[in-house]
């Protein structure tokens, strides 16, 4: 376990096993292509790996593929995770990944309408909900007020939040 620690430890033995988590079965040249070191010291590099049995290669006719092999981390998981801490664990991690994560989309639309229209169309519930998945918006839309978001099927709210800034039909500033 001390060589897994170990092999962790460097932030380019790291940067080397996300290279295989995005795509496994790389060969030394495709690893160490962007590296700022010699293909010499990434071949020490992935030594350290393979010693701590996180890599595993594989030969395919004249090339050497390198693999990364999760099990000494899932180990060291189980070792200091019980089995009733682990949800706990896994549900902090899963909302810092979903947390953190990149936008990959963004939508832009322009809308050739009156302010008037669209005002109605983001605070009237039933007309919301037709592009909203069902999903409706109620409040008295006043500076300060309290909005609240629920759909038909749901057992309860979906979402609530503070009217922070109203100004019909100009302005709209939400917090939740």
């Amino acid at each position: 376990m001390d060589a897994v620690f170990k092999a962790l430890a460097d932030p380019t033995r790291r940067s080397l096993l996300d290279k295989l988590f995005r795509e496994d079965g790389q060969t030394l040249g495709a690893l160490g292509g962007r590296l700022p070191m010699t293909r010499f010291g990434v071949m020490k590099h992935l030594k350290q790996l393979e010693e701590a049995g996180l890599v595993v290669t594989r030969r395919r006719g004249r090339e050497k593929l390198h693999f990364l092999n999760p099990v000494p981390i899932r180990l060291v998981h189980d070792r200091w995770v019980s089995k009733y801490a682990e949800p706990w664990a896994a549900a902090l991690s899963g909302l810092k990944h979903k947390l953190e994560e990149r936008m990959e989309k963004v939508f832009e639309i322009y809308i050739k309408t009156t302010p008037e229209r669209l005002w109605k169309a983001i605070t009237d519930g039933e007309m919301r909900s037709k592009y909203n998945f069902g999903v409706r918006v109620s409040s008295d839309w006043k500076r300060g007020s309290r909005f609240e978001m629920g759909h038909p099927n749901a057992p309860g709210l979906l979402g609530e939040g503070e009217n922070l800034e109203v100004d019909p039909p100009r302005r709209l500033v939400q917090s939740m």
